[in-house]
Formats: C-alpha cells, structure tokens, sequence
C-alpha cells in the first residue's frame, strides 16, 4: 500500500473540516457538494473488501428517492447484498477521518478486517442519472485505481442492475451474464414464462403505465422494452425530458402523499407503478370506476406473492418452506391476513432491506417487501426447481381477497436536532431512549381501537419516522399526531409544533 501516493490522491479529495456523517441502511447519502471525499475514500474501502473477500465488489453512486441535488454512495458485498455490518464501521470511521488521519486509518481497517494486501481487487461501478453523479463517480475511480485495484465502469444503471453485475461476476456467470444484455434476458424470460398462462386470451394484450421518477428507470426500461413487447405494452411517463428527479413523482411521493404522480394521466382500471430515482423501488396503484386512487404498496406486494405461492404449494402438493419478513412497520392487517387466513408465519425484523434479506435467506421460499416498495423474492435451488413446474393462475376472489387489507395507516415523519437520541429494540417497535417517551406512545395507543404506533430514527437524516395504525383513517390521523406531538416534546423536535395542535 503506497501511503504516499493516497495522501497525494486525497488531497485532491479534501474532507469538508468538522463534516461528520454515517453509514446507514442507504449507504451515505447527503448533498452532493459534501460527497466528494466521501466517494473516493469509498473506492478505496471498495478495493479493501475485495481483497479481503477475494470477490468483485460494488460500489453504487446514488441517493435514491431524495431530491436531485443530494447524492449517495452504498456498497455491493460478493452476493449481491448490501455490506457487510462490520464494514459499514469501517466505512463510516474512514469517511470522517481528518485528512491527516486518513493513511493510518486506511491501514488500522486492513490489520482489523486481516486484508491480504497482495490480493488482487476488482470494482464495477453505476451511477444514476443525477447531474453530480458522473464527477462523483470518477473519485470512486481515483480511490480504486491509487489502491491498484481493477475496475469496470457501467456507467448509467439502475441499482438492482449492479447488484446483479456484482452476483453475476462472482458466481462465474451461473447465475447470469454480468451485462445488461444478460440482464435483460434473463428477467423477461421469467417474465414471460410466468405470466403466459395468465392471458385469458390472444385478444387480451397487458398494458403497464409507469412513472419512472425522471430517474434512470426510464432510459433502462426502454432499453429492455423490446425483450417483454410480445406480452406486454409499457408506456412511460416522468421519463427524465422535462421534469426533475423524484419531484412531485415517483414511488416515494406517491407512497407519503397517497395519490397519483404528476406527469401521469391515469385512467379507471389502468395499471399503473412508480419507480424510484434509482428503480430499486416499485409500487402500483390505480384508480377504481368511482375515480378513487388505489395503493398497493409493498406490504400488499408480498401478500399478493406470498398468497398466490402458498395455494400453487397446496395446489402441487409440496410442502415447502415459506415465509414472509415484515418490519414492524408493516400494514398490521396485512399481518393478520397471512398469519390467519393464509397460515403463512410472519417475521419481524429490524427496519432495512439487509435485515429482511438475511431473514428471509433461511427458507425454501422467502418473501420480503417494505411497504416503501423495496424487496423480492428469494428462492432455494429446489424451490425454484418445483416452482416451474406450474404456475397457473388463481381464481379472482382469491386473489381480490389477498388485497383486501386495512387502509387506516398513516406514516408521518418530524424534524429533531439529533436523530440519535432515539433508540428502539424489538425490531424497532419499542423506544429505549430518549426516557418516557415509549410510555407516553403506550398511553397514546389505548385511547384507539385497533391500534399500534411506533417510531424510529431515520437512517439518513435528522428526522424521527412516526407509524399508526387505527380502526378508522380518522383515528389513525389523530394518533400519529399525537404520537408526533409526544416526540417533538421528548426528543428535542426542531421548527414548528406538528400540525393539528
């Protein structure tokens, strides 16, 4: 490792003095003014876990569903997941070490992690479509290429496409081609095989309307528009021509504000989705003949899945292991439909998509969303194996009753000097710190029927996340505003007093 010439380096990737962030669930992700040390320093953690792994690594310059002027970087561990929690230690102690610091923290992560520093190293890279991302990427670049790593740049992807690359490359090409070729081939054939023989007839043609955020879903989709065209017909909308990223659109905005996207003419009984800016998250919804809008969000998401793979289970006559993993934010009838009517168990666990994937790796069938639109399903070899074999369509009621779930959610999030000064335990559902505020949601909770709130710390920014659930939306309203209310008192809440007091 030559301490010289990454001192050389970093100095032209100077650390913002007193700037302090942290590694969370999405990586670091901030304004992209603050980032540029940030994404070099990464490139060298990058080389680091690859040596250490002996495995391609990834590194995705993105910040997702925030607005066009933040920016993020998140790493891609061997099998496509997202790193490993001891290395997210490292990467947050390296990316505010002062710049003085910055060789001898290098080298204290490579004795700790035992790195063997002869080891050979080899990146791949994407970015979204953010104007920063690009420059931002070329410092990952310079941490990369100063620690002698090799790398591969894709350039515009969406995330899944990169974890995909990362997954493809370290399994020798089993799992795929780690091009976007590859890519491409391989999610429409599983497409096509599992919805031809849901078409009622030739007559019948699928058609897909979706908000793409103005994010690199649109230019991805068009690409692989071609491979599904023979049953299905994609029209897109925020498309990236004339409108901003994740403004006033997207799978984010449309989750909080429970409405349409704007860009998107929606008509009664269309389908229609939204990704988010980096197409790692989807929702659908519609409107009903009355006009109404309609969300299926990700809880409903795995319940329709989880529903439909349950009765081909019982319809082929295989017992295999399923199982749904929920966050403790999960829709809690949606909870109870599985548990009760579909008897299909239901885990909790900590908020983030690396605590769900990790859950839902012990079954033969895992199924996993938040209700954010995040997840996917995972298969063992021998249930992908049974799972060809037959995947007729259900009957309608079964699948109009696996949608049938409690509407009366609110999701609300406040403004705290110092997200920090909260923390839970019990996947998140009961507040530890700051004192009295747990007991205060308790008391909170027992004047409604049906009803559950919790709160948690954001993991990107100085926000307190609240959840409530209630037996009408106008319970529902008012307990998250009381719980609201309740942090803002407790836990230090900045600006004005949450609305409705």
């Amino acid at each position: 490792m030559d301490l010289d010439a990454i001192t050389e380096y970093s100095a032209l990737h100077p650390k913002p003095s007193g700037l302090i962030l942290q590694y969370g669930t999405a990586g670091f992700r901030t304004k992209a003014e603050h980032l540029d040390h940030v994404m070099f320093r990464m490139g060298l953690l990058a080389v680091l876990r690859s040596k250490q792994t002996k495995s391609t690594i990834g590194v995705m310059v993105t910040a997702s569903h925030n607005p066009e002027e933040d920016n993020g970087v998140k790493l891609v561990d061997p099998l496509g997941e997202m790193l490993a929690p001891s290395w997210e230690e490292h990467a947050t102690c390296l990316a505010n070490a002062e710049e003085q610091d910055m060789p001898r923290v290098l080298m204290d992560i490579s004795v700790k992690a035992a790195v063997n520093l002869q080891q050979d190293a080899f990146i791949v890279i994407g970015r979204d479509t953010r104007p920063t991302s690009e420059k931002l990427s070329q410092s990952v670049i310079d941490g990369v290429t100063v620690l002698e790593g090799q790398f591969h740049d894709y350039g515009l992807v969406t995330t899944p496409q990169l974890h995909y690359m990362v997954y493809c490359r370290n399994t020798s090409g089993q799992y795929g081609e780690a091009t976007l070729e590859g890519y491409y081939q391989k999610l429409s054939k599983a497409f096509m095989e599992l919805t031809k023989q849901t078409l009622c007839s030739e007559d019948e043609y699928r058609s897909l309307k979706v908000d793409c955020a103005n994010g690199i879903g649109a230019l991805k989709l068009k690409e692989m528009e071609h491979y599904v065209s023979q049953g299905l017909s994609v029209q897109l909308f925020n498309d990236g021509t004339k409108g901003k990223l994740n403004h006033l659109c997207g799978a984010d905005f449309v989750k909080s504000h429970q409405k349409p996207p704007q860009g998107m003419e929606m008509k009664s009984n269309e389908r229609c989705c939204s990704f988010d800016g980096d197409a790692d998250r989807i929702v659908y919804h519609y409107l009903d003949v009355d006009g109404h809008f309609h969300l299926i969000d990700g809880d409903k998401i795995a319940t329709l899945i989880s529903s439909f793979l349950k009765e081909l289970l019982l319809e082929i006559g295989e017992s295999l292991n399923i199982g749904v993993v929920q966050t403790a934010y999960a829709n809690g009838s949606s909870t109870r439909y599985l548990e009760e009517v579909m008897k299909v168990p239901v885990y909790c666990t900590k908020t983030g998509v690396k605590h769900l994937h990790h859950k839902a790796q012990e079954f033969d069938i895992g199924v996993y969303f938040e209700a954010n639109g995040h997840g996917t399903v995972l298969f063992s070899k021998a249930a992908e194996t049974k799972i060809r074999q037959l995947t007729k369509e259900l009957e309608d009621e079964k699948r109009k009753a696996a949608a049938k779930m409690l509407e009366n959610v609110i999701d609300l999030f406040n403004q705290v000097a110092d997200r920090q000064v909260i923390s839970t335990t019990d996947a998140e559902r009961q507040v530890v710190t700051p004192p009295g505020l747990q007991e205060a949601i308790n008391d909170l909770v027992k004047k409604y029927k049906l009803s559950r709130a919790f709160v948690r710390p954001s993991g990107t920014e100085d926000v307190v996340r609240v959840y409530a659930e209630a037996d009408s939306q106008e319970n529902a309203d008012s307990l998250a505003r009381a719980v609201s209310l309740a942090v803002f008192q407790l836990a230090g809440g900045v600006g004005e007093t949450p609305p409705g007091f």
